[in-house]
């Protein structure tokens, strides 16, 4: 079965654009899980721009399901996820001035960095996932730096999605199949929304874990959290 991750770090955006504790970030996590979400996803950036350190400790005392979170890891994040323990840790190579994540990682430059991070984090329990492209050689390399899986970066999917499914699909079955062949588990997130996600699952073997945050909330403005989100559930079956 596919998980829904939902990402709340557009709750914290709104809550921040105004101040004071409305919406209600912690309170919305666990309205999630009680609506059939199966984890919480939060990007904590180091200019807290949405998601805060202090929410991501918050969190840890409420959510039931499968925690993950989100970042590059700088000393700051390292940090903040050793001492927090979540059940998964995905790590991208976003610098700090960027709007969103918007690349995979470059896993043979990166190859030793990764290594050592990966190592630290499951020494400590948690299981990591690193943000890639659909590309054979990247996934080929991640293997090597010791992750469990990797979440396919499918903006690229998205975009194409309107004007050919096939094609915009076809390198996302192709790195779906090299991941399973060299035992990585498959996660997914970027753009993925009503529209799309039903035919992302279909195509795309031994998919565990799709993360969604802009869509999910941005479809509650309109018909409400909870019915969206089981929306989003019969997109997985």
């Amino acid at each position: 079965m596919t998980q829904l991750s939902v990402n709340i770090n557009k709750i914290a955006t709104l809550r921040n654009a105004r101040g004071g504790n409305v919406p209600d970030l912690i309170k919305a996590a666990m309205d999630c899980e009680r609506f059939g979400a199966q984890g919480i996803t939060v990007h904590p950036r180091p200019d807290e721009r949405h998601i805060r350190y202090d929410d991501v400790y918050a969190l840890k005392e409420v959510v039931k399901t499968e925690f993950n979170i989100e970042g590059f890891p700088s000393q700051s994040f390292m940090e903040l996820v050793l001492e927090i323990k979540p059940a998964q840790v995905t790590l991208v190579p976003d610098p700090p001035s960027v709007i969103t994540s918007n690349a995979g990682w470059d896993t043979i430059e990166n190859k030793k960095f990764l290594k050592d991070v990966i190592s630290d984090l499951k020494a400590a329990g948690m299981r990591v996932s690193i943000f890639i492209d659909p590309n054979i050689k990247m996934i080929e390399h991640a293997k090597e730096t010791g992750a469990d899986r990797i979440e396919l970066y499918t903006e690229a999917f998205a975009k194409k999605f309107p004007f050919d499914n096939n094609e915009a699909i076809a390198p996302y079955m192709d790195a779906a199949r090299k991941a399973v062949s060299l035992d990585l588990g498959i996660n997914a997130g970027h753009d993925l929304n009503l529209d799309n996600l039903n035919f992302f699952f279909k195509n795309i073997p031994g998919l565990l874990e799709v993360s969604i945050g802009h869509a999910i909330i941005s479809d509650a403005l309109y018909l409400g959290l909870e019915n969206v989100i089981q929306m989003y559930l019969r997109q997985l079956k």
